[in-house]
C-alpha cells in the first residue's frame, strides 16, 4: 500500500462541473474508501452532460454529482487540495492560509471552451479525462489491493 497516500483530497476547479468531478470520480475509482475525496468550485455550475458521457466510457458514473462551492464544504480539513484552474488555486490558497495542507496546482484545460460538433467536443473532454487519469495515478499511485 502506498505510504504517501493522503487521507483526504479535495479537487477544485472553477464551477465544479467538469474538471473537478472528473478528478473526484477517477480518484474514488482508484482508491475507493481508503481516501476521502470531494470536489468543489469557486462558483457553482451545472452538471455537464459531456462529463457524464466520457466518464461513463471508462465505467465511472458521475451522474449523481451535484456541483458545490468552497463555501458549501461541510469539512475543510484536507491533507491535499488539487486546484485545476487558476481561480480555484487562488481560493485554495486563501482557504489553507491557517492550516497544514498540501496545495497542488495542475492547471488543466477547460474543454467547455472547445467549439464544434458533438464528437469534436467529446474528444476534448476525453483528453482532459485521460490527462487527469495520468496525473492522479502518478501523484496518488493505486495499490494492488482492491479499493474498499
Amino acid at each position: 500500500m502506498p505510504t504517501n497516500l493522503p487521507g483526504s483530497v479535495l479537487f477544485a476547479c472553477t464551477m465544479n462541473a467538469i474538471r473537478s468531478p472528473m478528478a473526484e470520480g477517477i480518484m474514488k475509482r482508484l482508491h475507493g474508501t481508503r481516501v476521502f475525496v470531494d470536489s468543489v468550485g469557486v462558483r457553482k455550475g451545472e452538471v455537464d452532460p459531456f462529463v457524464i458521457a466520457v466518464m461513463d466510457e471508462i465505467g465511472i458514473d458521475v451522474s449523481g454529482h451535484r456541483p458545490k462551492t468552497f463555501d458549501e464544504l461541510e469539512d475543510t480539513s484536507f491533507d491535499a487540495i488539487v486546484s485545476l484552474s487558476p481561480e480555484a488555486q487562488h481560493s485554495a490558497v486563501e482557504m489553507t492560509r491557517t492550516m497544514a495542507c498540501d496545495v497542488l496546482f495542475w492547471n488543466t484545460f477547460d474543454p467547455a471552451l472547445v467549439e464544434g460538433n458533438r464528437e469534436t467536443r467529446l474528444d476534448a473532454y476525453r483528453q482532459v479525462r485521460d490527462e487527469l487519469m495520468k496525473r492522479i495515478t502518478a501523484a496518488f499511485p493505486p495499490s494492488r489491493l482492491p479499493a474498499g
